[in-house]
């Protein structure tokens, strides 16, 4: 697990559309291959997860403060491909969108 700083507010609603407007997108762009994540939000966390890929959830990301986003891993893909660029697409996203600095998940 890995607290985020932001240098902006963290709203749930907010990032939950920021991501569904553009990580699926942006994972293809890096990947190459049309993987379409699902992404849901469960309360105040947004829940990233692919079922009949993957058992479970990928990432869920949830807001701890103002400005400080957890974020939640899952042990079982730390080697999969997909996870590893996944967790690179939301370090940009963000830094593009919240102004995190260097997030490293």
């Amino acid at each position: 697990m890995k607290i985020i700083n932001t240098a902006k507010p963290v709203l749930i609603d907010d990032l939950y559309q920021y991501l569904k407007a553009n990580l699926n997108r942006q994972f293809a762009d890096h990947r190459k291959v049309e993987i379409d994540f699902d992404i849901l939000k469960d309360g105040q966390s947004i829940v990233i997860q692919k079922p009949g890929l993957y058992d479970g959830f990928l990432f869920k990301l949830t807001p701890t403060g103002s400005q400080t986003l957890e974020v939640a891993k899952s042990e079982h893909y730390v080697d999969d491909v997909n996870a590893l660029t996944l967790e690179s697409v939301l370090d940009e996203l963000f830094v593009k969108h919240l102004g995190a600095t260097a997030p490293q998940i």
